[in-house]
């Protein structure tokens, strides 16, 4: 019955933290910023693209808190007794009926010594910690001084003791760093339960602690985390900057030989020659004329220049779940009625 209700509080969390995801994805929906892989610029995205892959995550938590009170919290342990069942006269089917519960368990001897609902939780609160740590390192990464990508309100940032020119994410950081106690939680009961003979073990008591911190760790996360969220300040300036570094629409450049009928590893190779070229000059590749291009390979045409700017790469990733525009739009109206439908 406990955790039933905080399953409940919970899911009211990851909500809100989701809405806070699609509000600022709304507002930035047009802007363009780096995406990464391996850390380094890899293509241009939209940071409405980059705010509502986070709340994908947090919606898919939400999810599994939902599967875990539909199945596993739905079995009413209540008559199993010490182990073995009772003699008294008792209706465990309507005691379930009472207390909302749709089913009572089969086996009293394997409800005594069951936890498997606890570990389900800790397991979908553990994953629940990864994807608010991977947000927090984000946070942490885009707000310093090397990217300044995005500014954390001075309420959720503090001065440094020693250094006057510092402002730490001090919050984000903390978030973060409660990822390692919600995995702990996990290990810690499923190390408990290894080897356990069934029905009751004192070993059990040892259940309570893992599963109370882990729900007031991410209720404490969820009352900070939206209104960080909701406060921040992005510098489109910056990102923008961050988009001439790297060549992240090189691929473009590839793409454009594919569909000239190059295969692709000749396209990269002459791709992989212009960036060369480029980073040797200090140009762009929006810098190069169609001469210098057809240098690296005559199968590149006149629309080259167009085709690798920042705002046609991202309006031609038109697949489904790709970062142009329209199926960002489209992904923020779906993010919405799925908000707004499960309040």
């Amino acid at each position: 019955l406990y955790l039933r209700d905080e399953v409940e509080e919970l899911s009211r969390g990851l909500r809100r933290v989701q809405g806070s995801l699609v509000k600022l994805a709304r507002k930035h929906q047009d802007w363009i910023m780096p995406g990464y892989t391996h850390m380094q610029v890899a293509q241009p995205v939209l940071v409405a693209h980059w705010l509502l892959a986070h709340a994908e995550a947090f919606a898919r938590d939400e999810q599994r808190l939902a599967f875990i009170r539909q199945t596993s919290l739905e079995e009413l342990p209540l008559g199993a007794a010490a182990l073995a069942g009772t003699t008294h006269p008792i209706d465990r089917a309507l005691t379930a009926r009472y207390l909302g519960f749709a089913r009572v368990t089969v086996n009293s001897m394997d409800t005594v010594g069951d936890r498997d609902f606890c570990v389900e939780f800790l397991s979908a609160a553990a994953l629940c910690g990864v994807h608010m740590s991977r947000l927090a390192e984000e946070l942490v990464w885009f707000s310093g001084s090397e990217f300044k990508f995005l500014t954390l309100d001075q309420g959720f940032a503090t001065g440094s003791s020693i250094m006057p020119q510092k402002r730490n994410p001090d919050i984000a950081e903390l978030l973060r760093g409660k990822t390692g106690r919600l995995t702990g939680h996990l290990v810690n009961l499923l190390t408990l339960l290894k080897g356990l003979p069934l029905t009751y073990n004192r070993d059990l008591q040892e259940d309570k602690e893992p599963l109370f911190d882990a729900v007031d760790t991410l209720l404490g996360a969820f009352v900070v985390l939206p209104p960080m969220l909701d406060t921040l300040t992005f510098h489109r300036a910056r990102l923008l900057a961050a988009c001439g570094q790297g060549f992240p629409t090189a691929t473009e450049a590839a793409d454009h030989l594919a569909r000239q009928g190059v295969p692709f590893r000749e396209a990269h190779a002459a791709v992989g020659r212009a960036v060369t070229f480029a980073a040797g000059q200090g140009l762009d590749l929006e810098k190069l004329t169609l001469e210098q291009w057809r240098r690296f390979h005559p199968a590149f045409g006149a629309g080259i220049t167009r085709e690798i700017s920042l705002q046609s790469s991202v309006e031609r990733k038109k697949s489904l779940g790709g970062t142009a525009p329209a199926r960002v739009r489209e992904a923020l109206s779906k993010a919405e009625r799925r908000l707004s439908e499960n309040k």
